[in-house]
């Protein structure tokens, strides 16, 4: 058993004690299927079979080590987020001359561009949705996740999509609002389509917490509190006037590309205007390593959920179980116990590349996360 002095209490709603990221390693199968699809040999038909056995058997799998919440893995997808991006209108694939520079490491060198007015009509995931929703059934909640409005604005403002960017849009102001309004007809398809949890993954928060990063910034005239406040207005707008019973989570993410990572910092330089964006129900945070900083910023919190991802989906070793309650512990001195859930820090598979640790491992990660959970919160 844990020695925790405080016992918490269970929770029937998202987030959950034990609760993860969403995204997992994809199978060989979907790796080969979908290299056979790049390359001609089988039909879009053909690969959606394949995903829809490949991720009945992930949902499955999510069961029977006891996630309250499921998704698809993202098994459809290449990246986390270019991929939702890229089915709105107003948006194409593009490539560009340099991939995200991650710790000793460069992702593939591909973006969503502007080829017109941002706006939502239809979206390929909202059918994927339905599968998911189908497959989980009852007994548990299906989850979307999609990249956060914010991080699709920090995208369209990257140098290499100025030209397109401006192409269409001489004001800021009218981009952030077509983004937010895109993005809330996007979450109420979700609805329509029987979503009641919605996960806003966002890196852009973190990258204000690194100082080489803000040093950038401010050498190009910009402050990390006007670029905050323009990253929580989109999310803001873009999630105002739901309905009262979608859960909205957010999860703030420092990179996870191939087991690396893309920024260092604490908390303290964005949390008060990221804790402040309502409707909010929880956040996921990266607290895995140094590099996260301390739980004191978790004092802006509110009344929401906060998701301590202590637990690395970069490394298949496990963490010592009594440094973890420790933590623990720790955070009580800031946050109530009964506002805290546990998860791994990020998705194990951001990208369809993975990240360096096998299945066998990846589960074994959530049995143990799952296992403390369960000691602390009854």
């Amino acid at each position: 058993m844990c020695n925790v002095t405080v016992q918490g209490k269970a929770r029937k709603a998202a987030p959950y004690r034990f609760d993860v990221v969403g995204s997992y390693l994809r199978p060989v199968r979907i790796k080969v299927a979908r290299a056979q699809y790049s390359n001609g040999e089988i039909t879009a038909d053909e690969l959606a079979r394949i995903e829809d056995a490949e991720i009945i058997k992930l949902v499955e799998k999510q069961k029977e080590v006891g996630l309250q919440a499921v998704t698809d893995g993202e098994f459809r997808r290449s990246w986390w987020h270019l991929d939702f991006m890229w089915g709105l209108d107003g948006v194409e694939k593009a490539d560009v001359d340099q991939g995200y520079l991650f710790q000793g490491i460069e992702t593939r060198a591909e973006t969503a561009r502007l080829n017109g007015k941002i706006g939502f009509s239809s979206h390929p995931f909202v059918d994927h949705f339905r599968f998911l929703k189908q497959v989980a059934g009852d007994e548990v909640v299906a989850r979307q996740t999609i990249p956060a409005p914010a991080q699709f604005l920090a995208e369209l403002l990257r140098p290499e999509n100025k030209a397109s960017t401006d192409t269409y849009y001489n004001s800021l102001d009218e981009m952030v609002k077509d983004i937010a309004k895109a993005y809330h007809d996007a979450i109420l398809a979700f609805y329509d389509a029987g979503c009641r949890n919605l996960q806003l993954d966002d890196c852009t928060w973190g990258m204000l917490c690194d100082s080489d990063f803000c040093k950038i910034l401010e050498q190009g005239g910009l402050s990390v509190e006007d670029i905050s406040k323009l990253y929580a207005r989109v999310n803001q707008e873009a999630i105002n006037d739901l309905p009262s019973d979608l859960i909205v989570t957010t999860h703030v993410c420092r990179g996870n590309y191939h087991s690396t990572w893309a920024s260092s910092g604490g908390y303290e330089p964005v949390a008060k205007t990221l804790f402040e964006i309502q409707n909010i129900d929880g956040y996921y945070l990266e607290f895995d390593t140094e590099r996260s900083g301390d739980f004191t910023p978790l004092k802006e919190l509110k009344d929401q959920q906060v998701v301590l991802g202590l637990f690395s989906s970069k490394i298949g070793e496990l963490e010592d179980k009594a440094e973890i309650v420790a933590r623990i512990k720790e955070a009580t001195e800031i946050v109530d116990l009964d506002q805290i859930c546990l998860s791994p820090q990020c998705g194990f598979a951001s990208t369809e590349e993975g990240n360096i640790l096998t299945e066998e491992q990846q589960w074994q990660k959530l049995a143990f996360i799952k296992e403390i959970a369960d000691e602390i919160w009854k």
